[in-house]
């Protein structure tokens, strides 16, 4: 079974390289989506893959890359999309 998510990361996550990292992350954990840069300076991304990978995604992105410093990260259940890799937009 696929779960999806809708991430929303907010805090010092642009230009820290958080949406290189996330791609890095997701496919170490063999999930498929995307991520990209908001207006509102927060980070988007779109996770789908099996639900424990999900959940450690999710977990992950409460840390971020190095220089990155979240402050949350809010996650809502949408629809498994049927995307075959991660990548950045």
């Amino acid at each position: 079974m696929t779960a999806a998510r809708r991430l929303i990361a907010r805090g010092r996550v642009q230009g820290v390289f958080y949406r290189d990292w996330t791609v890095e992350t997701a496919a170490a954990l063999g999930l498929a989506g995307w991520v990209r840069n908001l207006p509102d300076g927060t980070v988007e991304a779109h996770v789908e893959g099996p639900q424990a990978a999900v959940d450690q995604m999710i977990a992950a992105m409460h840390d971020g890359p190095p220089r990155a410093a979240p402050d949350t990260v809010d996650a809502e259940q949408t629809s498994a999309q049927g995307y075959d890799r991660f990548e950045r937009r």
